[in-house]
């Protein structure tokens, strides 16, 4: 069987933690930034992780599982 080609979205926007979750960075801060709140746009900047049920899809994009 050849090898994965890992999908190149999917490696820019996910990194592996030692852990083995997946952190990922949040949606609506790129632009249409002057209608939204001050304390949104602090929230959106904070990281989070893949929720559970993503994990496996996310794994396989990333040619790991």
């Amino acid at each position: 069987m050849p090898k994965l080609k890992t999908k190149s979205g999917a490696k820019k926007r996910f990194k592996l933690t030692g852990t083995g979750k997946i952190k990922r960075k949040g949606a609506f801060k790129s632009h249409i930034l002057t209608k939204k709140e001050t304390k949104q746009k602090r929230n959106l900047t904070q990281t989070s992780y893949v929720a559970k049920v993503d994990t496996k899809s996310v794994l396989r994009q990333l040619a790991l599982k």
